[in-house]
């Protein structure tokens, strides 16, 4: 229930940031070319709306298991073998995201009095989208290792994506 209101939220907030981007960007470019005007802050804020939006994309991807990956030679393996694979490459995604999680965290408190040349905002909170996606996806993958490990996840699933029409 919690994690159907958080990610639909999530979804929303990305619509929302995507249509801002392309108001801000587009309306820009008419106040130049068409009245040799202009909005200032309208790129820096577009470019620290579009970090937040590749975060929470990378969040939710990870959620479908849609990021990009070659499993041709793990589906050939035996399901067993397929649960080990599935749990190490968890595992390893789980170390970057605490090692880039970490740098994300140093650099948001370095940034927090650093603010943005033109717009005057907070460096810190552009960095913060990084760290709330790395914790957002740790838990995903701890409750992912915790699945296939007790054998929650079947076979078939093991790498499949919403792609492949088997997980909800």
């Amino acid at each position: 229930m919690i994690s159907r209101i958080l990610f639909g939220t999530l979804e929303k907030l990305l619509m929302i940031a995507l249509a801002l981007m392309v108001i801000m960007i587009f309306g820009n470019v008419v106040l130049r070319y068409g009245f040799n005007s202009g909005i200032t802050e309208s790129e820096e804020l577009s470019r620290f709306i579009f970090v937040w939006l590749i975060f929470i994309g990378a969040f939710l991807t990870l959620r479908d298991r849609a990021h990009l990956g070659v499993n041709s030679l793990v589906r050939a393996m035996p399901f067993k073998a397929q649960r080990l694979v599935r749990i190490g490459g968890d595992l390893a995604t789980l170390l970057c995201c605490y090692l880039l999680g970490l740098g994300a965290w140093r650099q948001t408190v370095d940034n927090l009095e650093n603010f943005s040349p033109v717009a005057g905002v907070p460096l810190g909170w552009v960095y913060v989208s990084c760290v709330l996606c790395c914790i957002g996806m740790a838990i995903l993958l701890l409750r992912s290792i915790f699945e296939v490990a007790t054998g929650r996840v079947r076979d078939e699933e093991i790498f499949a994506s919403n792609a492949d029409g088997l997980v909800e």
